[in-house]
């Protein structure tokens, strides 16, 4: 195998679409304005350019450009709403609910909040990834404020039953969050469709440039208030303050406007490679198991267990060309095993030997092919080392096995 570079990590970052980067340039020097500056031309041509991007993006997401706030990305966009939501709501009540498999952004700012008083519920899900439905509604509380649930887990990929749980929401009176910083730009997300109030997503996802993201918030049935996290000029709608990165934004804009028009071909075509490349790994190769569910999940995304090989070991004897995510990750000099996955109920072991591919506009078919030969080729050299698997393959159960520290 001749050495090359493939990108299978799409769910940590896209690469910006060219097309993108060409509607920035601009607006690095020939037009340099601030968008907040309104007595001369250049900055009412930043302004003009911001809002033609709000329109851009609004358009995808099917809301009132007045809708979208402008963040640094979508961590910034998932503490606005939470902390938001909660200074301003919290007369009426401190309770939020989310889930176990949420991204850091929204579990570290919920236990925040937990310390200013917020009472917070962290739902189980299935082995499926799925949050339980009827376990939501018996949740909810008269002191509950929101909801607040992914709509596409960034592990797993695995799709939440929106509407569903809007139609929880929207009988209970409580405001439904989301972060779809994994979704928008994929796949439709629609959030008033679906009884969705606030959203978080971001550039950077969506083939667009790190370092500006948005928030929805819904201005009407209801009308959603937050307070501000960061004082200033009361930049968006006193809602962020802080000068607007200009040539981001115009990137995000245009990167919302090539979703619209190529999303659907993007899916059919990325689900195609994903199912070839689990399949393929999965007939030439024991004991792999899927994690998360097959049915309700993004089109780019698997994430795959091989038994008996340990996730970062595997990696490593590929990582120079190939670039995917381990289950498990690097914490207080301990490898931990993925959160998300043990919520899903799997065991340390299938944790810790779990990847994450996540494919993008750009993966070929040529790069799967190369990824199905070197991960079927990594397994089995880790596989013909290890004594564990050895032992397995003996019939001996591993379980009633005593080991020595030793």
């Amino acid at each position: 195998m001749n050495k090359r570079l493939i990108y299978l990590d799409n769910n940590a970052t896209t690469p910006t679409d060219p097309r993108a980067v060409e509607a920035m340039l601009p607006f690095f020097y020939e037009n340099p304005g601030n968008a907040a500056s309104r007595n001369h031309p250049f900055g009412w041509v930043a302004e003009e350019a911001v809002d033609y991007a709000r329109e851009q993006i609004a358009s995808l997401l099917e809301v009132d450009s007045k809708e979208i706030i402008f963040t640094s990305g979508a961590t910034e966009s998932d503490n606005l709403a939470l902390k938001g939501v909660f200074d301003m709501y919290r007369r009426k009540g401190n309770h939020i609910i989310t889930a176990k498999t949420e991204h850091k952004a929204v579990l570290d700012t919920c236990h925040k909040l937990e310390t200013m008083g917020a009472e917070v519920t962290y739902l189980d899900v299935s082995r499926e990834g799925l949050v339980d439905l009827a376990e939501l509604e018996a949740a909810i509380k008269p002191n509950t404020i929101m909801v607040s649930l992914m709509w596409a887990n960034n592990e797993t990929g695995v799709i939440q039953d929106m509407k569903a749980i809007g139609q929880i929401c929207e009988k209970h009176g409580v405001l439904f969050m989301s972060d779809a910083t994994q979704a928008v730009g994929k796949i439709p997300v629609h959030p008033r469709e679906v009884g969705v109030h606030i959203m978080a997503f971001t550039a950077h996802k969506m083939y667009g440039p790190k370092g500006v993201g948005a928030l929805y918030v819904s201005r009407k049935q209801p009308r959603v208030k937050l307070t501000a996290q960061m004082d200033g000029g009361g930049h968006e709608r006193g809602m962020r303050s802080g000068t607007l990165n200009v040539p981001g934004i115009v990137g995000f804009g245009k990167a919302a406007e090539i979703a619209k028009k190529e999303m659907q071909q993007d899916a059919e075509r990325l689900s195609r490679l994903r199912d070839k490349l689990e399949l393929a790994l999965m007939a030439s190769l024991e004991e792999v198991y899927l994690n998360g569910t097959r049915d309700s999940r993004m089109p780019h995304v698997t994430n795959l267990s091989f038994k008996h090989v340990e996730g970062e070991g595997l990696m490593m004897t590929f990582n120079q060309n190939i670039a995917v995510s381990s289950g498990s990750a690097c914490t207080s000099a301990s490898l931990e095993p993925s959160y998300v996955l043990v919520a899903l109920g799997l065991g340390d072991d299938l944790a810790h030997s779990s990847i994450r591919f996540s494919l993008g506009r750009f993966t070929t078919e040529d790069d799967v092919d190369y990824a199905i030969q070197a991960l079927t080729q990594g397994v089995n050299h880790m596989r013909d080392l290890s004594p564990i698997w050895e032992m397995y393959k003996d019939g001996i159960d591993l379980s009633t096995v005593t080991w020595s520290e030793h």
